[in-house]
């Protein structure tokens, strides 16, 4: 039994120093896990500098930081102040044939040539914008002074060059016009450059696109009823080529872009600082950073392709195709503000619960690409629609635009509430999917470079959209109106009809579908975006401990 014993004890002390060792060795192990953690939640409890409900309940965790839901409404008006003034250049060709006088080849020219140097601005003015981190913020100087800057310069524009020698009036133009879009610029970059700033929490980000949609459905579609009626009004004076109509417009345009990009300022101010940036320290950035970034980051680079062809193809859809098909294909000119002021309610609810539903339980990618099917199929069924019925019989009185309540009238109605469901999802979701590929950015790179995201996604989105209007005067011009837009008179042949058709939905179908090829190839998932938060919490963690 001894002798038993004496063996068993042998083997058992061998076995007992590593169980003792390993004891040790685990509890070391765990308490520098818990030493990390405890570091790592006093130096993110250090940056609460806003009162608790900015930020994630486990902040200290996973880093995700947010805003009350009205600051991201109030935000998503700087698009649209910007939007109203893209809105109000949409009639520049009538001034520019009416008392510049140029051609329809030559103002639709000028409008391409313009949009490209407003991308050529672009990462000169991202560059800046990563650049600055001064006591007014990184975003907020560049919204106010692009917005006076627009102000200034449309006044001029609209105001001044027709009273000019006739010899100077296009060069004058011009010049104007490029500082002009200067500014558009400037507030323009913020749009996208903020919204990583603005929250990381994967279920907020897409509001943004709820409430942008929303307001540009709003913008766009109850605008048009206001001009259309507007330029009525003025009929007797030129109506939209008076100057009495480009002189409202501005008022009209100014002072609503003023109120919007007011509130946006103050919607942003409290979350436009270093503590939200996303690597919680001023980064130094330079030219290479830029190659390098447009050369290795695949989620821009796919955001790129889509969004820039989807532009184009909504660009497409100018405000004189719009005239074109209501005042010369159906023959009236108010009908298009009685149809739009109809769909409009019903066009704001679908594209705010689209988007919100969708896009928060899916992801943005996700929603994308159903955004994107569903657009096809909706526009397909459009070009049918207008190419084998009859549009005249939208209206019963065409002088007052009174509505008939026929199968052509029903249809399109239809097609226009559930297209701006669709559209809404693959429209808007593009801009906060920008601030994914600038968090996407940090994590690939440690750079981070919300403005160069931005303005790589702005430039290339600008370059290819500008050619819509230069796409609409060719297709006037083809279908033979050189030297004038369509308007309620003119004979609406079936090769305006086919054109017309063309730009208002077959372009957006070409975008549509590449939409679809470039989400086969976008990497941020909803799923790879929570680890991409995990991973910028902790370079912010890093970065604050550093700075400690």
């Amino acid at each position: 039994t001894t002798e038993i014993y004496t063996l068993s004890l042998h083997d058992a002390l061998p076995i007992l120093c590593r169980t003792v060792a390993g004891a040790v060795f685990q509890w070391g192990k765990n308490g520098e896990r818990l030493v990390y953690k405890l570091r790592r939640e006093n130096e993110m409890a250090k940056t609460r500098s806003l009162p608790d409900k900015y930020y994630d309940k486990d902040y200290e965790h996973n880093g995700i930081h947010r805003v009350p839901l009205w600051r991201i409404a109030c935000f998503a008006l700087n698009n649209t102040a910007t939007n109203l003034y893209m809105m109000m250049m949409g009639y520049a060709t009538y001034y520019l044939m009416g008392w510049v006088g140029v051609g329809m080849m030559m103002a639709s020219s000028l409008s391409m040539i313009m949009r490209i140097w407003d991308g050529v601005t672009d990462p000169f003015v991202g560059f800046m914008v990563d650049k600055t981190n001064g006591k007014f913020g990184k975003n907020r100087p560049f919204i106010i002074i692009g917005n006076i800057i627009l102000a200034v310069t449309s006044f001029i524009l609209f105001h001044v060059t027709h009273q000019l020698p006739q010899a100077v009036r296009f060069p004058f133009y011009v010049v104007v016009l490029m500082i002009y879009y200067l500014g558009y610029t400037c507030q323009c970059v913020v749009t996208k450059s903020a919204q990583s700033c603005m929250t990381n929490d994967p279920k907020q980000r897409p509001m943004f696109a709820s409430f942008d949609g929303v307001f540009n459905t709003v913008l766009f579609a109850g605008l048009a009823v206001v001009f259309a009626n507007m330029a009525n009004s003025y009929k007797d004076v030129g109506g939209y080529a008076s100057t009495q109509f480009f002189h409202s417009l501005w008022v009209m345009t100014a002072i609503g872009s003023g109120i919007f990009t007011l509130l946006a300022v103050i919607a942003i101010a409290p979350k436009d600082r270093p503590e939200f940036f996303g690597t919680g320290k001023p980064v130094k950035v330079g030219l290479k950073d830029y190659w390098d970034t447009l050369k290795n980051n695949r989620a821009i680079q796919m955001l790129i392709l889509s969004a820039s062809t989807d532009k184009l193809g909504s660009s497409a859809r100018t405000s004189a195709v719009s005239v074109a098909m209501f005042a010369c294909i159906a023959g009236s000119t108010v009908l298009q503000g009685n149809v739009t002021a109809l769909t409009t309610i019903p066009s704001v609810i679908v594209t705010f619960l689209a988007i919100s539903l969708v896009a928060t339980k899916f992801g943005q990618r996700k929603a994308m690409i159903i955004g994107s099917v569903g657009g096809l199929v909706v526009n397909a069924l459009t070009i049918a629609l207008w190419l084998l019925g009859d549009p005249t019989t939208m209206t019963s009185d065409p002088a007052k635009g009174t509505l008939n309540w026929g199968y052509f009238l029903i249809l399109h109605v239809g097609l226009s509430i559930i297209y701006a469901g669709f559209q809404g999802i693959s429209g808007n979701i593009v801009i906060p999917m920008t601030a994914d590929c600038a968090d996407y950015e940090v994590y690939r790179s440690g750079k981070y470079v919300p403005g160069l995201m931005g303005t790589l996604f702005s430039f290339v989105d600008k370059l290819v959209s500008s050619f819509a209007p230069m796409i609409a005067g060719v297709m006037f011009t083809i279908c033979g109106f050189a030297d004038h837009n369509p308007v309620e008179g003119d004979v609406a042949t079936m090769k305006l009809r086919i054109g017309c058709a063309f730009c208002y939905s077959g372009i957006i179908m070409i975008g549509l579908l590449c939409n679809l090829i470039a989400m086969k190839f976008y990497p941020l998932t909803k799923e790879k975006m929570a680890e991409i938060q995990d991973e910028v919490a902790a370079i912010k963690m890093k970065a604050m401990a550093e700075n400690a």
